[in-house]
């Protein structure tokens, strides 16, 4: 067998260990294994997850052939969760799997402690009733849960958690971490030790542009009353500023510098976004609070204190055009404050947890560490139930999606969604699943579309003929290629929580 590090090593490069072991400590109960759950569950046994179980009381039908490709001739008859399992035991044998022959339906109604066992829950192809009934069980049991749904060419995918935190939430655009304009003792000191008036024209166009603008900033607020830049008009005169200050046209480090000004002109202090999370009622722990909330509260009084209005220096740099050794030392000077200031972060984690209660060393230094360098990236998820979500809609974001022609089909086929499934509890199967009478499963469909829709607040709105039509014609069939793409989200979506 391969090494972990060897066999997932990819996917290591993205989410990296600590992700990795999360993924592989999960246990992880699918329902129902029709093409939508098994490619879901596919993707997750591939990456390493740790267990799980499936949960299907069907057998393998004709019609299972051409839609799941992990059932063949010699599954016709058999219980569907026992060959899908031994399918996906083969594509990865260091995860653990068993299966369950019952209805999924069955079990939330008989037996809802069962799911207080597993980290996630992943329920495909349930109906509207159902779904309530489970995600009240697992909000309860505090176990995550994620719905997917493949309905002919539609299909959904539906997290539902009370919270979700996230520490290292790799945002695709980020300013980077430098503090040009609130610079430390340590990093003024290694700015002022520099000439920029430096005779040596190698020397000049190797000055690092961190140092320039530190310098720079410095000159524009002895003449400006202690002041940066904060008008455009003064913005343009900065540039001009470093523009003069280039000894030659070919000093790329100048033009680093014109090109990252911006970074001086940001805001000093935190986001609002943050503001938020260490003002949220969370952030007042006590022995039962999650670590992260653990973490906040010592970020709070970290900012109050030794932070200044800052969280903690995340402790890298860009690349840039710099002498190796001015590059290195700088490296070091952010390295050195990044590390003290973890040191301090995680000193009053040890005294938030001692004086709840709690062992103060409970909380990992890696994961402390991990917290404080991505303290600006911090997030908080909170979802609605699905029963809040159907029983108190918000009829005006509705009204506006439907009128709104890049949103309507979207928000159309979500609302057909629901009503086939409220079509189903009323005809006992669902438009278009059989032959002949289409006709008539329109009709119905369409009153009850316009029924749910009153129901929604959204009185005197209809849903266009063509996506009705579409969706008779779907005929609740569960297609493999759809069926794929929405379990790549699906699966997606696990591996974030």
């Amino acid at each position: 067998m391969a090494e972990p590090k060897t066999k997932y090593d990819r996917q290591l490069r993205i989410w990296g260990e600590q992700g990795q072991a999360a993924l592989e400590k999960a246990s992880i109960c699918l329902l129902n294994c029709g093409p939508t759950g098994s490619e879901t569950l596919k993707n997750l046994v591939l990456g390493g997850v740790g267990s799980i179980t499936i949960v299907d009381g069907s057998k393998v039908e004709f019609g299972d052939l051409g839609n799941n490709f992990m059932v063949d001739d010699s599954s016709l008859g058999q219980s569907k969760a026992k060959c899908v399992c031994s399918f996906l035991q083969e594509l990865n044998d260091a995860v653990k799997a068993k299966f369950i022959e019952e209805y999924p339906e069955a079990l939330i109604d008989t037996n809802p402690s069962f799911f207080s066992q597993f980290t996630l829950v992943v329920a495909t192809q349930l109906v509207e009733e159902s779904m309530v009934k489970l995600d009240r069980i697992c909000r309860q049991e505090n176990v995550m849960l994620i719905f997917a749904r493949s309905y002919g060419l539609s299909g959904l995918v539906r997290i539902s958690v009370k919270e979700h935190t996230v520490i290292e939430s790799k945002p695709d655009h980020f300013l980077d971490d430098l503090r040009l304009n609130n610079p430390w003792p340590e990093l003024r000191g290694f700015a002022e030790a520099i000439d920029l008036n430096v005779q040596d024209p190698v020397a000049h166009k190797h000055i690092p542009y961190v140092v320039i603008l530190v310098k720079m900033a410095d000159e524009w607020r002895t003449s400006h009353g202690g002041t940066l830049p904060s008008t455009r008009e003064q913005k343009r005169e900065f540039k001009e500023l470093l523009k003069a200050r280039m000894a030659a046209t070919d000093e790329d480090n100048y033009k680093e510098a014109i090109d990252a000004s911006f970074k001086l002109f940001a805001p000093q202090g935190i986001s609002l976004d943050l503001q938020q999370i260490i003002n949220d009622s969370c952030a007042e722990v006590g022995s039962s609070s999650s670590d992260f909330w653990v973490m906040v509260a010592a970020l709070k009084e970290f900012i109050a204190n030794e932070g200044g209005g800052e969280v903690p220096l995340e402790g890298s740099i860009p690349d840039m055009t710099s002498s190796t050794e001015h590059y290195v030392n700088l490296q070091k000077i952010y390295q050195a404050k990044s590390e003290a200031d973890y040191l301090v972060l995680e000193d009053r984690v040890r005294n938030i947890l001692k004086k709840i209660g709690r062992d103060p060393y409970s909380i990992p230094k890696a994961t402390i560490k991990s917290f404080s360098k991505n303290a600006r990236k911090l997030k908080v998820c909170r979802y609605r139930s699905i029963e809040d979500e159907y029983n108190n809609p918000s009829p005006a974001e509705l009204q506006k999606y439907l009128t709104d022609e890049d949103y309507s089909i979207a928000v159309g086929f979500y609302i057909l969604l629901r009503a086939v499934d409220r079509y189903a509890a009323n005809f006992n199967h669902f438009p278009g699943q059989f032959d002949g009478g289409l006709d008539e499963d329109i009709s119905r469909l369409k009153t009850t579309a316009v029924s749910l829709l009153n129901d929604l607040g959204c009185s005197g709105l209809t849903l266009t003929e063509d996506l009705i039509n579409e969706m008779c014609r779907f005929g609740a069939a569960e297609l493999h290629a759809v069926a794929a793409i929405i379990g790549g989200i699906a699966s997606q979506e696990v591996i974030k929580v």
